[in-house]
């Protein structure tokens, strides 16, 4: 039997055919360059079966390649057999991007044509591609279909609309409007487009569900000195609650118009707009013209990673309420393993589910719970089977990444659990691991130190015995946007963006090894001051997730002295935080699992 997605990629090879195309060039992405695009948008898995979050497609006539990295190789390794599709590998010495391939194919010919869907591409990244080939010997041509695969794709899910409500972060959208015009006039420009859905949720205090796991609305935002005007599915179904915000938002000067009419807009519009192009769509970008458009970084990005004592205050409330379902699940755990009762990884997370759902204020998940039983838990971004999971059994490792989204906050949280009795090599890997997280959670560092030159306090004890992991050690999280924001992060690729205090971000290394097992360890921190002295301002970060590690793998004679009392101090922060909140069932086993070690 023919595979699907192997059949789907021949209808596209058909097409190109009839149109003289010899690339078509596929990103993972929406018209807002979101990580997480809603059904619609998720073009890569549609053609090619490849769930990870990060993978671009290109097809040619003779080949057909999907571009990701080391978090996704044994996932794309799976879910591409048998459709035709090669994995190119990202993020490894030996990498070749889709701009450096594509140049290398085509160096021979005189002109190319490359397909787009210009909606879901950025500008930046087909930029790349142009100079490279061009560079190369190739003239060559972007040719910019919006939503390509509607020829080849009958039953494509509409644009996702979903109630739209205000939050209250103690900052007014009046006051972010006005940050956003002062950066205006600085800049000496007539408007700024945002494009970036959580930075338009950010600056109108709004949020939805238009995109899974995500509190945030498909829209644009044009913002002038005077005029802002807010292009958002509106549909004909009548939402109280929608129609209740957009009447505030008109009180407060937003214009509200259709999602449809950006591209007029942006087309009559008479001025210089700024925009950033790392996610303004290429298609968008052509429609405003290179004598309008002011490449601009969002200053939004550096804004909302700082928060500000009322966001922070709520982190801190919902990192309490989601502990105390994480040692509710935890202990509920061990004693399925203890009573030999049948669990299988889909029950698992189904069970934390149920937990959070208890919490007042919850609004979801903030991304699909990773629940990994051993060989499962060695892909870092596995996708837990609904049907046929594995079981649990009483031996091994057991990975769980999770996290929620609350009206007072998101967390993401990873904790890897001993089932029982674990080998050599599993306790191993799970102390150097927890040695790495102790070390970037107790650094200190000059206020501005970017992450990547943070990471190497994570890896060090992992390389000291040749062991490291192929993913960035940190991300910030939003405050309930989403899990995944910048500007900052903790990774050893380059990224200046200095760290300031209010910023909260994760400390997660991990091992992993394939068909064996793999080991994480995640908790949120908050960036804090440390103090001011002859040598300049100092940080420190602050845990706001409060949940025990397990001390059952841990190899206890591995630990320095300073890390075994930083494991021990965070036990009982954890204990005297949840404890109060506990019936005695699981309070005592809480008082077990943070006795000093």
């Amino acid at each position: 039997m023919e595979n699907i997605f192997a059949d789907r990629i021949g209808q596209l090879r058909a097409m190109m055919r009839s149109r003289g195309w010899d690339a078509v060039i596929l990103t993972g992405s929406d018209p807002h360059g979101s990580e997480y695009p809603a059904e619609r948008w998720k073009c890569v898995q549609w053609l090619t079966g490849f769930t990870g979050e990060a993978g671009d497609v290109v097809v040619t006539l003779d080949h057909a390649g999907l571009w990701t990295d080391t978090r996704y190789f044994i996932q794309a390794v799976q879910q591409l057999e048998g459709t035709g599709v090669e994995l190119h590998k990202m993020r490894v010495p030996e990498q070749v991007p889709i701009d450096r391939w594509l140049a290398e194919k085509f160096a021979d010919e005189n002109e190319v044509y490359f397909a787009v869907d210009g909606i879901c591409v950025g500008q930046a990244f087909i930029s790349g591609i142009k100079q490279a080939v061009n560079a190369n010997g190739a003239a060559c041509h972007i040719v910019s279909i919006p939503d390509m695969l509607d020829a080849i794709w009958p039953d494509r899910p509409g644009i996702s609309q979903t109630p739209i409500f205000t939050v209250d972060p103690g900052e007014s959208r009046i006051e972010r409007l006005g940050r956003l015009r002062d950066f205006l006039d600085a800049q000496g420009a007539d408007y700024i487009l945002l494009n970036a859905l959580d930075d338009i949720a950010w600056t109108l205090n709004v949020r939805a569900s238009d995109i899974e796991y995500n509190p945030l609305v498909i829209s644009f935002l044009l913002v002038g000195p005077e005029t802002a005007d807010w292009f958002v599915q509106k549909g004909e179904v009548e939402d109280p609650v929608t129609e209740a915000t957009f009447a505030e938002l008109e009180e407060d000067g937003i214009f509200i118009r259709y999602y449809e009419e950006t591209e007029i807009a942006l087309s009559e519009l008479d001025g210089r707009v700024l925009a950033d192009t790392d996610t303004l769509n290429y298609h968008l970008c052509s429609l405003i013209g290179p004598a309008r458009l002011v490449a601009c970084p969002s200053p939004v990005q550096g804004w909302k990673a700082v928060k500000n004592e009322l966001e922070i205050a709520g982190m801190r409330d919902c990192h309490l309420q989601d502990g105390l379902a994480m040692v509710k699940f935890l202990h509920w755990l061990d004693r399925c393993m203890q009573n030999e009762r049948a669990v299988s990884e889909w029950d698992a997370a189904v069970k934390l589910g149920q937990l959070r759902a208890e919490i007042p204020g919850y609004q979801g998940d903030s991304f699909e719970t990773i629940s990994a039983y051993g060989p499962s838990a060695a892909l870092p971004h596995y996708i837990t089977p609904r049907t046929g999971a594995p079981m649990l059994e009483a031996r091994g490792l057991y990975l769980c990444d999770s996290g929620g989204q609350y009206l007072n906050g998101t967390t993401d949280i990873t904790r890897t659990w001993a089932l029982g009795p674990c080998t050599q090599l599993e306790m191993e890997d799970y102390t150097l691991v927890l040695r790495g997280h102790i070390a970037l959670a107790s650094a200190v560092f000059p206020a501005g130190t970017p992450g990547c030159r943070l990471d190497v306090l994570s890896r060090e004890p992992l390389w000291a015995y040749q062991r490291n992991f192929g993913h960035g050690t940190g991300h910030g999280v939003g405050w309930f946007l989403g899990v995944h924001e910048g500007p900052q992060d903790i990774r050893q690729n380059l990224n200046s963006t200095g760290f300031e205090a209010g910023m909260v971000t994760s400390d997660e290394p991990g091992i992993y090894r394939e068909g064996m097992h793999g080991v994480r360890h995640e908790n949120l921190i908050l960036c804090t001051d440390a103090g001011e002295n002859d040598f300049g301002r100092w940080l420190r970060f602050e845990p706001l997730t409060l949940c025990p590690f397990d001390t059952e793998p841990l190899l206890a004679d591995m630990l320095t002295p300073a890390e075994r009392d930083w494991l021990n101090n965070y036990h009982a922060q954890v204990y005297a935080a949840l404890r109060p909140f506990l019936d005695d069932f699981d309070g005592d086993w809480l008082q077990q699992r943070t006795r000093a070690v």
